[in-house]
Formats: C-alpha cells, structure tokens, sequence
C-alpha cells in the first residue's frame, strides 16, 4: 500500500491521474473529468528556461472556438498567478511589503518574486494578468497604499493588472475594503471591485476586519475583452457569476486564499459551472503554502488552538463556457499559468445551449423581490394544502 500524503505534499490531480492510469484509459478519464484534452501552448524557450531558473511552475494552454464567417477571432491570453509568501510571518511589515517602485531604496523578496512572473509572463504574450488574493503579504494583511507599481507594471509590458489590494476608505471612517484594482495596458486605472461577501466560516472570520463591498457587479472592458473580479468567497454564490455575466462580462477573475480542508473539493466545481452556465470564461486563483504564526489562535469552534490556517491548495485553472478547463496548476508551488482563448467561443456555446435566453429572469426577479422583504412567505405546498384547493374546486363544480 502507498502511504496517504499529508495535505500539502501532493503535488497536483493530474499528475496522481497520469501516474496511476493507465495510458489506455487516461484520455477517456481527462474527456470526462475535464471535457478533453486542453491544447498545450507551445511556450518560448526563454521563458521556461527562467521558470525553471527561477523555481516556478509554468504551464500553457488553449481553447479553440470553431472559424466564423463574419467575425474575426478574438484571441486573448490571461496568466494567473499563484505564490506563497517567501518570508516568514512576523517578519517586519516593512520589508514583507516595500514596493519595487524605482524611487525605493529596497526590493522586497515577495514582489521581486511577482515581478519575475510578471516578466515570464510577458515572453509569453500574456495580455491580462490577475494575482491571488491577498498576494502582496500573508493573509489577513495586504496592504498597498499606492498604486504606481502596477501602474508602470501595465505600461511597460502592455498588459492588464488585475491586483487584489487591501484598501483602506478614510473618507468614510477609515474602513477596509477587500478590493481588487482593474489597470489598463495604458496605466489607467480603470476602477475597483470590492469583494461583497464577507465569509465567516472557521478560521476565515472576515467581518473583525472587512468590510462588505458596495460596488457591486461592475465590469470593464479593455482592449482584450470585458472582465470581471469575483473576489474568493464570491464563488460559493451564483448569482454573483450570473450578475457579471449580464453585465456583460466574457472572463471573470476569481481570485482567492481558501484551504485544504475547507473547500479543495468545492474548487474544481463552482468556477466551471459558472462558465458553464453564464457562457464566459472562468478564472479562480488560489495560493499556496501554509503560513506559520507566532501567536496561536482559535476561532471559538471548539477546535485546539493552533498556529496556521491550513494549507493553501493552489490548484489554479481557467474553465471555459462549453464545459471544459485546463489541468490546474500545483497544489504546493508557485506558478504561473499562462491561457489562450478565443472569446467568440463565449457565443458560439450561448447560441448552442441559449442558457441566457431561455432564463425566466423575470420570474426570478418577481419572487427574489418578494423573497427580501421582512413577512415573506415560501410557497411551500403539502397534502393538506392540496387538498383544499382541490376541495374548493369541488365545491365550486
């Protein structure tokens, strides 16, 4: 018997699959678990030579939309990224977080480490790159006070920025926001989309230190397509998915920090069924590593106090709207996962399936309104009730 691996030492799904299936059989298992075979993209030299230099994971990959006859294919390439944090905890907030802006006397170890991916990315063509939540510093602190890094980030490689920040609103009160930051290829910051669940569920008792967000379901649109950002645990809700999908939203972001034990068999379900059923590709990002705290804790559960959160899966992957995705990066490195899709395939899966023309919104918005208000009544129908109205039918004859 093969001894069980401890939560972070299996490296990834699909590496268990291609060692323990056989080779006969492996294509048939990837059709079913993933929807098919994912093209592999063929990535310069240069840039996998750096990963591996550098000690991340590189992998690319590609979704094809059948030719059509009066639009051009709209080839976009998205990179995700997801990384641990180099330094220890209690390391000093200064260093964790000093910015590589150019007028900084240091360079910290995490965002040196995010800007050699950014620049990978790059050699690859990437056009849109999102980062995981809470990347900038271990989770429960993100905190980024200017903007100019992602900025010049944007300009100089002529790529989208999709930055999760910690945000801090002193105009109302000092409150924080869990807030991503949606920056043009030109540098300009096209906006902001605040995370507007906040979970409290074990550990991740967010609400002590966010803020729900109030910008609701905005989407931008950029050079390469409309985006959207569904911050971590906006997943679990669909209609957060369905909100941006009518905003007109052709790839949705879904940056994250969740664990092992928590959600890793929620992770590969709920993003590629929001691809599925709002015809647009799905984006979630998850970290990696488990982080160490001086300080133990608990989170008045009953549990044992204990000194991390759990283990930060990883496990990254893009799905796409006719139900397939790609493998998904590792469940213990950091890596980079660089996408290529052709958004016409966004319709092309709509005018097959109709999922959105045949959705009774009207229907839905009727009850939902119905369903906010204080003295709601579920239309709930038993033996008793039924019998009834078929006795007054009776009566009435």
């Amino acid at each position: 018997m093969h001894p069980v691996p401890m939560a972070g030492e299996l490296q990834s799904l699909e590496l268990c699959l291609e060692r323990h299936i056989p080779p006969q059989d492996l294509a048939e298992v990837k059709r079913i678990l993933y929807g098919g075979e994912t093209r592999k993209l063929c990535l310069p030299a240069a840039a996998l030579s750096s990963a591996q230099e550098r000690d991340f994971e590189l992998q690319g990959y590609g979704f094809d939309a059948a030719p059509e006859q009066l639009r051009r294919p709209r080839i976009v390439r998205v990179g995700l990224v997801q990384n641990k944090i180099p330094l220890p905890t209690d390391t000093a907030v200064a260093v964790q977080v000093q910015s590589w802006h150019s007028s900084c006397l240091h360079v910290a170890a995490l965002h040196r480490r995010i800007e050699e991916m950014v620049e990978v990315a790059a050699m690859c063509g990437v056009n849109i790159i999102c980062f995981q939540e809470a990347w900038s510093e271990y989770f429960l602190l993100v905190l980024i006070e200017e903007l100019c890094s992602f900025v010049q980030l944007a300009k100089k490689y002529n790529m989208v920025v999709v930055s999760p920040i910690l945000e801090r609103d002193e105009i109302h009160g000092g409150t924080l926001w869990n807030t991503a930051v949606v920056i043009s290829n030109s540098g300009a910051i096209l906006g902001k989309s605040r995370k507007n669940h906040i979970p409290r569920i074990g550990d991740f008792n967010e609400s002590t230190y966010y803020m729900e967000g109030n910008t609701g379901h905005q989407v931008f649109q950029t050079q390469f397509g409309a985006i959207a950002v569904n911050i971590c645990f906006r997943r679990h809700h669909p209609l957060n998915w369905l909100m941006y999908s009518l905003n007109g939203a052709e790839i949705i972001f879904n940056p994250s920090a969740t664990i092992g034990t928590l959600s890793e068999s929620l992770w590969p379900i709920e993003a590629r069924n929001a691809a599925i059923a709002n015809h647009c590709f799905t984006c979630p990002i998850n970290r990696v590593g488990t982080e160490y705290y001086k300080n133990a804790f608990t989170s008045g559960d009953g549990g044992k106090a204990h000194h991390d959160l759990g283990h930060f899966y990883g496990s990254s992957y893009v799905a796409a709207p006719d139900g397939s995705r790609t493998p998904g990066l590792s469940r213990t490195r950091d890596g980079l996962l660089v996408v290529e899709m052709d958004l016409n395939l966004c319709r092309q899966v709509s005018d097959k399936w109709n999922f959105k023309m045949t959705g009774r919104y009207e229907m839905y918005a009727a009850k939902l309104a119905e369903a906010v208000q204080p003295r709601f009544t579920p239309s709930l129908i038993g033996e008793e009730e039924r019998s009834a109205q078929y006795n007054q039918v009776l009566h009435r004859k």
